[in-house]
């Protein structure tokens, strides 16, 4: 059943609010009544109602007043405003225009005339509502195709390197024995999947944005990740003659999370940790576990004075001729989406290091935690 519009009634004269509302109730509308401009202000406020018949005439705060209160707030601005008077002068009608009322109703008022008045900016509020849907939906789509184009220029170029640096040593070396020919074949196999991978992560990525991935955590191995995504970056890291070393107790460190999730993630953060850092220096990864999973990327590069505050905010970059800053941004978004949280500290002493802490916990209790985090960001949202 169609919820009936609700209609807000302002008027000092109770004789006035007594005919408006029999006949607003007549033709299936819901009312809320206010005896002056401050009641009608708390009560838009309160209630949000579809619509507002306004008196002019009233002690403390007039109709103008009220009206132009009511349209500079961005929650009740929307709200249209048809004024209820007797002033009918060029000077008044101007004026209640002036302030955002969207028509005038004479009194004494015809009950043909005020429904047809109502039925019409009703009918106009819906459409500018589903106009207003219907941009959103377009500006969504439109953050969509640019994370897409992002996505493939940034994401995607790690695992291409893979692809096409195995793939020419095939084509170029005759002598390569079977032993490294199986290996330059396992990650072909492996790279061309994961850029499969990550395509079908685009839209995910929107998602994780919203508010409205679907999570669905398993026991993964950290290292046995790590393993797969340092061949992606072999030519990088022979070139700037870089060693990457493991600092774990263990020769599995397995957490609960999303395969796919985790080596995009480690991936963007391993990749900047590799361009941040200068000509053979260390990388070094730190794997531990006491109240919570911990995984810190560690590089002598610094973090640039400039870019610290928004670190991890989209599209921020610095000191690269390409890359369009979205490594630190997904690896946040990605580290959060399985309840975890992400931080780094930088120093000209003690260079650069990125941590990820995620939950010892159940599955249940990952979900529950993430659900309450989406509900504060909600009421967040509300608040602004």
């Amino acid at each position: 059943m169609a919820k009936k519009p609700l209609i807000l009634i302002v008027d000092d004269i109770q004789k006035n609010i007594q005919v408006l509302g029999s006949t607003l109730l007549e033709h299936n509308y819901d009312i809320h009544v206010a005896q002056n401009g401050l009641q009608a202000i708390d009560a838009t406020l309160a209630i949000k109602p579809d619509l507002i018949l306004l008196d002019v005439i009233m002690p403390k705060l007039d109709g103008f007043e009220t009206c132009r209160r009511l349209k500079s707030d961005e929650s009740t601005k929307h709200i249209p405003i048809i004024f209820l008077t007797a002033k009918t002068t060029e000077e008044d009608l101007l004026q209640g225009f002036q302030v955002g009322g969207v028509d005038y109703v004479i009194k004494p008022f015809s009950a043909v005339v005020l429904l047809a008045r109502v039925k019409t900016h009703l009918s106009l509020k819906l459409a500018y509502e589903k106009l207003d849907k219907q941009k959103v939906a377009l500006e969504e789509t439109e953050i969509l195709r640019q994370n897409v184009e992002h996505i493939i220029q940034h994401d995607l170029k790690s695992p291409l390197n893979g692809i096409i640096t195995f793939s020419n040593l095939l084509a170029e070396e005759s002598n390569l024995g079977p032993g490294f020919q199986k290996k330059a074949l396992t990650q072909i196999s492996r790279s061309g999947h994961q850029m499969l991978k990550m395509i079908n992560r685009v839209a995910d990525l929107y998602k994780m944005e919203m508010g409205d991935y679907r999570f669905f955590p398993k026991k993964i191995d950290i290292i046995d990740i790590l393993n797969r995504i340092l061949p992606n970056h072999e030519p990088e890291i022979k070139r700037k003659q870089l060693s990457i070393v493991h600092q774990h107790a263990h020769e599995i460190f397995t957490i609960l999370g999303e395969d796919a999730l985790c080596y995009s993630m480690l991936d963007n953060l391993l990749k900047n940790a590799i361009e941040a850092s200068p000509k053979e220096a260390q990388i070094t990864v730190i794997l531990s576990e006491k109240d919570n999973y911990q995984i810190s990327i560690h590089n002598q590069g610094v973090v640039p004075k400039e870019i610290r505050h928004k670190f991890f905010e989209k599209y921020i970059t610095a000191n690269k001729t390409c890359g369009t800053g979205l490594g630190t941004y997904s690896a946040k978004l990605m580290a959060e989406t399985q309840g975890g949280t992400i931080y780094f500290e930088t120093s000209e002493t003690q260079g650069t290091t990125v941590t990820i802490q995620l939950p010892i916990t159940t599955v249940d209790q990952i979900n529950q935690n993430i659900n309450m985090k989406r509900l504060a960001a909600a009421g967040q949202g509300q608040q602004k």
